[in-house]
């Protein structure tokens, strides 16, 4: 098995004027937390060079990981996920209303994980499928009463799921349509699978988002694409598929809510906001290389500050520890060059306690560990998290603890009060 491939063109339209803006440190697998017995056996990093293809404006990772290495044996629950499950609900709620979805359609959700979101459109009576490479999460789903084909969606899937259940009204992908090198076989799949009238609804970090919420950490190897409008607008009409609309919603440091319709088929006219997120695009800048040099810029402003601070707080026989065990939290300690700096990481998740940082070995501890073991500054790796963390930590701060976080702009917070660090 091939641990990674590398492609020398887009995957959105073939072009092979590839422009790297975004040159990130390479890192390990990011949510490839191991036991202790494990702590021998070498764990490979990979690229996260991000590039902007000048064809077609799509921003891109085209260094592959092997994903039966990334999703076969996936740790990620989407019920853990602070806040998900809630999220998922209200989502249902809103699309079931927004397209007058009958009773007894059929929902199929590409990378269902556990069945979080699928339960949700089941209580409303619609049937649901899910599709997901996982095979221990599918089963498990499956035995919980969300029926998940354990597999990579494809246009051979969809024809199977077709035969077996009917077309499908509504095709859900949440946070995973950027996961997939083989995009166009995955839509092909898609316009197969939906009724005439049919919906793909799907949502992905946006990036202008990425950019105005310094979020640069959700680039980690299972994105492999950060989508904008326009790039995927032209992809999407050359596979007989359209946007019809588009909304920002706050998942994931900020994505969008896209809507999509069979090209051929589809009646719903697109909407103002889909219209004005186009021109918004156009106005930044958002296909031109300018605007992502100007963001690694910032990035690496963050980066000398926050190492600085780190590093002069070990000059001074300081312990320093890290808040945040997730895929995201990954890409910061390596592109921050902190992975050799921590002694601990504390974590809330049940899950990551007691393993180890990838590549890195950082041993993850449950957050009573700022209690016992003292660290005397720790980084808020999992920075959209800080203010819970942070206000949750008050018995740690009176005791003379200091948290550092990183991003958006870097702050220093003790018993004090906050400051900013340049």
């Amino acid at each position: 098995m091939t641990n990674s491939t590398h492609r020398d063109d887009c995957r959105l339209c073939g072009s092979k004027e590839l422009d790297l803006v975004l040159p990130i440190l390479p890192s390990a697998i990011g949510d490839d937390f191991i036991p202790a017995h494990l702590l021998n056996e070498k764990q490979d990093t990979y690229s996260l060079d991000t590039y902007l293809c000048l064809g077609c404006g799509h921003l891109q990772n085209i260094d592959i990981v092997n994903p039966d290495i990334l999703f076969r044996n996936y740790t990620y629950k989407s019920s853990v996920s602070l806040g998900l499950v809630d999220y998922f609900k209200q989502y249902a709620n809103e699309v079931v209303s927004q397209l007058h979805l009958p009773t007894d359609s059929l929902v199929v959700e590409l990378g269902s994980n556990d069945g979080s979101l699928l339960k949700a459109f089941k209580e409303k009576g619609l049937r649901v499928v899910g599709v997901d490479p996982a095979r221990n999460i599918a089963a498990a789903a499956t035995t919980a009463g969300i029926p998940t084909v354990p597999e990579f969606f494809t246009l051979q899937v969809a024809e199977n799921i077709s035969t077996h259940h009917g077309k499908a009204n509504l095709i859900c992908a949440n946070n995973v349509f950027a996961h997939a090198d083989n995009i166009a076989d995955i839509v092909k799949g898609i316009r197969h699978l939906l009724t005439d009238d049919g919906v793909f609804v799907f949502e992905v970090s946006y990036v202008p988002d990425i950019i105005d919420n310094m979020v640069f950490d959700t680039i980690y190897h299972e994105h492999v694409s950060h989508h904008a409008i326009i790039p995927l607008e032209n992809f999407f009409n050359a596979l007989d598929m359209t946007l019809f609309d588009a909304k920002k919603v706050k998942s994931k440091g900020g994505s969008i809510r896209g809507f999509a319709q069979p090209r051929s088929t589809g009646q719903r006219a697109k909407s103002k906001d889909l219209l004005a997120m186009i021109v918004e695009e156009e106005r930044r800048g958002i296909l031109q290389p300018k605007i992502y040099r100007d963001f690694f810029e910032s990035i690496e402003k963050r980066k000398k500050a926050t190492l600085n601070y780190v590093k002069e707080a070990l000059a001074q026989g300081k312990k320093v520890a890290g808040f945040g065990a997730s895929t995201t939290t990954t890409t910061l300690l390596y592109h921050f060059e902190l992975q050799d700096k921590l002694s601990f990481i504390v974590d809330d998740n049940p899950i990551k306690q007691g393993l180890y940082s990838p590549g890195a070995h950082i041993p993850v501890l449950p957050s009573s560990a700022l209690q016992t073991e003292k660290p005397d500054l720790v980084v808020i790796l999992a920075w959209m998290y800080a203010d819970v963390m942070i206000n949750k930590s008050q018995a740690y701060l009176e005791a003379g603890g200091e948290f550092l976080r990183p991003l958006p702009e870097v702050r220093v917070v003790n018993q004090n009060g906050m400051r900013e660090l340049k």
